[in-house]
């Protein structure tokens, strides 16, 4: 049977906090959008994950400045209307976050979508991608319609894991099991004192889980870990669950770590209601949709950002977003290496870290972009996320009004339009609230 063929100019694969913010930035252009979505929501990690925190607004520390604008921070804005979100502090340090109503973030996703006109497509995935002289000439998806070929002048990658650019050709990279950070499943408890609750100290958590370990009763494979309040009374969000050794992109091993982050979570759950004070009247509320994945493929792109950059506080001239969070590696032991942004405390993620290899026509965004492992663990911070959405949507536009390929573009039109459009770079950065 023939497949239904569809055009359009710019095809967005991945609706999560990247995925997202491109698609909206490229249909407010006025460009035909289409945003494909494996799950039944957007947000991805920020919301089918269960990570109800965004991260990567602020820089750390003391005088902290907020370092990222545009479209990510109207959405931030619109939860406030809603009374869907506050501020908190980061238990290790790495800034303020912004904690919202997961649910709530799944409508502003989708009112702000669909008011710029991006078409939704929902429990679909890209399953073929085809190419021609260097170019990605169609994607075939598949959902309940069977399959559907999607041609379009640009596509952007916003997978996560890199699944396009991967099927077309471009070159990436993948640290070894041993070295790729941990998985980690997401729960929600109901009915905790949290007055209680927060009188315990994070060292004394830690210590009642040796504890707890040594007493034989318990299993808890991570003794480490934290829990944050949310904007619903009573209701906390705990991260606690690591499941190490994991290449995400085997679908079977995912798999196992599903079931084994599910299970982890029944033995945390016990152990904060037996052990731990404020939450011995609590219950379990849900798990994550899916399990929290924070590093699979990193592209090859026109340049590899890496922890060097980040840690000396490299400003690019082709920076498009900027980034203050905390190398925040999640090894595949029981512990989390941290490592900080000196110098003036920002960094930029430069456009060419989105623009891949042998490709002409695909861009990237989110934790897919060009960037070794160590600069990766502090990038893929949702709000930095998000602002390479944003980039990689307008840049679309520009490519495309401008008939050129990704890596030709004018960055300085680029930047241009994206400060326009209310992005923080560089002398911005004195001004942010």
């Amino acid at each position: 049977m023939d497949k239904e063929m569809i055009n359009i100019d710019v095809l967005v694969i991945g609706g999560g906090a990247a995925g997202t913010n491109a698609a909206i930035a490229a249909a407010r252009q006025g460009l035909k959008v289409i945003l494909i979505e494996s799950q039944g929501c957007l947000g991805g990690s920020r919301t089918a994950t269960g990570v109800d925190t965004f991260y990567g607004f602020y820089t750390p520390g003391e005088s902290q400045r907020r370092i990222v604008g545009g479209i990510p921070w109207e959405i931030v804005e619109r939860l406030k209307d809603k009374n869907a979100c506050l501020e908190r502090a980061n238990t290790y340090g790495a800034g303020t976050g912004i904690t919202y109503d997961v649910e709530q973030l799944k409508i502003v996703y989708e009112e702000m979508a669909l008011e710029a006109g991006v078409t939704l497509l929902y429990h679909t995935y890209a399953c073929q991608v085809n190419t021609e002289n260097n170019q990605i000439s169609s994607i075939v998806v598949a959902n309940k319609n069977g399959l559907t070929e999607i041609k379009a002048k640009r596509y952007i990658d916003t997978s996560g894991d890199g699944d396009i650019a991967a099927r077309s050709g471009v070159p990436f990279e993948k640290s070894s099991r041993d070295e790729m950070q941990s998985l980690s499943t997401i729960f929600f408890l109901g009915n905790v004192n949290v007055e209680e609750a927060k009188k315990v100290t994070h060292e004394e958590l830690v210590m009642h889980m040796k504890q707890a370990n040594n007493s034989g009763h318990f299993k808890l494979p991570r003794e480490d870990g934290s829990w944050h309040i949310t904007p619903n009374p009573g209701v906390v969000q705990c991260n606690m669950v690591r499941v190490p050794g994991v290449d995400a992109t085997d679908p079977f091993a995912v798999t196992l770590a599903e079931i084994k982050g599910r299970k982890q979570v029944q033995e945390y759950t016990r152990f904060l209601k037996e052990k731990v004070r404020g939450f011995n009247q609590s219950f379990l509320i849900s798990t994550s949709q899916h399990i929290g994945v924070r590093e699979t493929r990193r592209i090859l792109g026109e340049y590899v950002l890496t922890e060097e950059d980040v840690l000396q506080a490299t400003k690019f001239d082709d920076g498009i977003a900027c980034c203050g969070a905390p190398v925040e590696d999640h090894q595949p032991g029981s512990g989390t290496r941290w490592a900080y942004v000196q110098g003036d405390g920002i960094y930029h993620i430069p456009y060419r870290a989105l623009v891949p290899k042998v490709i002409d026509n695909l861009i990237v965004a989110g934790r897919c972009l060009s960037a070794t492992h160590g600069a990766l663990a502090s990038a893929r911070n949702s709000a930095q996320c998000m602002a390479m959405g944003q980039a990689a949507g307008t840049a679309a536009a520009i490519c495309i009004e401008e008939n050129v390929v990704f890596r030709a573009i004018d960055v300085e039109a680029l930047e241009s339009r994206l400060l326009n459009r209310n992005v923080i770079i560089d002398d911005a950065i004195e001004t942010a609230i």
